[in-house]
């Protein structure tokens, strides 16, 4: 009957304070800077396509400077282990070192990711290019494994045939640093994916923890060989790397998550909470989201009065699209489509029934 459709359709959404006496702080409030607060006052409730760009440029630069912290961390923590590693002899943080290093290098797909992700959508990727970020949390879990696999063979290894260590004392620090700056290191990127909504940042994140636990697992090993026991670092390596592969296998469930379009059921409730709430909605039908890269896209079917012209149908669609752009985080476009409400029995979409 009525649908908030055409080129008003999809209105991307900065939340910021647009004066209705509340505030939406969506990746918008202090990371936008002056420049951005004086473009908000100049637009100040612009539901333009203009401003989903702004947003989503905003989020991949807050993911990029995430990236150039971590790189500099992880490149400083690796370059001491390495070099206590090479005065040692220390097979174990010799290989820990190469953890920290590999872990720095998950940048590179990410770094590319962003890039990519910046670019306007076109005639062929009609969504834009917010899946590219996706597509590099599955390299990023592909290096967990393989981490997981280099942790695994550099334990059996040392079981096998274990190799006298010097300087205890200081591989037992070069641990602590390794543990220290990746554990920092996973927690920033986990903290910024989630606020800005990528699930690869998010899993890099945890990619940087596993090489925390290794860290760990050489500081123990350490602390076994001086007492006497060879063993115990390759012994304590094993049981570590089945936490890194626990730890692989919870970012291939976010990662996966990503791609097969879940979201929180959460937000489902709370978009069908909204639109019921929205004056003029008598009920709603199927509420559908997904991921984009950094925002939110949804779809949803309101029941309106049958009588509503379609002016007043339409006119009642995109209050609720307002209403949900309003409601929920990083939300960037809404397709509301209102169906009259019509007698028991009746089914407006008849004339479909065939093609479902």
């Amino acid at each position: 009957m009525s649908t908030s459709g055409g080129p008003q359709q999809e209105h991307g959404h900065v939340h910021g304070n647009h004066g209705h006496g509340h505030e939406h702080d969506h990746g918008h409030g202090r990371g936008a800077g002056v420049r951005g607060r004086l473009a908000h006052l100049a637009r100040p409730h612009s539901h333009e396509a203009a401003d989903k760009v702004d947003t989503a440029m905003e989020a991949s630069a807050e993911g990029m400077r995430a990236l150039w912290i971590s790189l500099g961390v992880l490149g400083a923590t690796a370059l001491i282990q390495a070099v206590v590693a090479a005065m040692s002899g220390s097979v174990a943080l010799l290989g820990d070192t190469l953890h920290n290093a590999a872990d720095a290098l998950t940048a590179v797909p990410l770094g590319i990711a962003f890039i990519i992700g910046r670019r306007p959508p076109n005639r062929r990727y009609t969504y834009g290019y917010g899946r590219a970020e996706d597509l590099a949390g599955v390299a990023i879990v592909a290096l967990i494994l393989a981490s997981s696999g280099l942790a695994a063979y550099e334990a059996v290894t040392r079981l096998l045939h274990p190799r006298p260590v010097i300087s205890l004392a200081a591989v037992a620090m070069a641990a602590l640093a390794g543990f220290a700056g990746n554990e920092l290191v996973a927690r920033y990127r986990i903290r910024v994916g989630r606020k800005i909504g990528s699930a690869a940042l998010v899993a890099d994140g945890l990619h940087a923890r596993t090489d925390g636990f290794t860290s760990l697992a050489v500081l123990l090993g350490a602390g076994g060989m001086a007492l006497g026991w060879p063993w115990a670092d390759p012994a304590v390596g094993l049981a570590i790397t089945a936490a890194i592969a626990r730890v692989a296998y919870q970012a291939a469930r976010e990662v996966g998550r990503r791609l097969m379009d879940a979201v929180d059921p959460a937000l489902v409730d709370q978009a069908e909470r909204t639109l019921r709430a929205t004056a003029g909605v008598l009920g709603t039908g199927q509420v559908r989201l997904r991921w984009v890269g950094h925002q939110l896209r949804a779809e949803c079917e309101i029941i309106v009065s049958g009588s509503a012209t379609a002016i007043e149908a339409h006119s009642v669609a995109v209050n609720a699209e307002h209403d949900l752009l309003h409601a929920l985080p990083r939300l960037a476009a809404a397709l509301v489509h209102a169906d009259p409400q019509l007698d028991a029995g009746a089914d407006p979409h008849k004339v479909l029934a065939a093609h479902r």
